[in-house]
């Protein structure tokens, strides 16, 4: 997670980390889309 927000930070490209609850309301092999400029997770249609 670390590394992550270090080089979003210093290189730019949108970051989503730490999401509180991912790991329990994410199910496996489920789609999402990540929308790292507006802080976004949403299921995949």
């Amino acid at each position: 997670m670390t590394h992550g927000s270090v080089i979003a930070r210093e290189h730019g490209p949108p970051a989503i980390v730490g999401v509180r609850g991912a790991t329990t309301r994410i199910r496996d092999g489920q789609q999402i889309r990540v929308h790292g400029t507006e802080a976004c997770i949403e299921p995949r249609s």
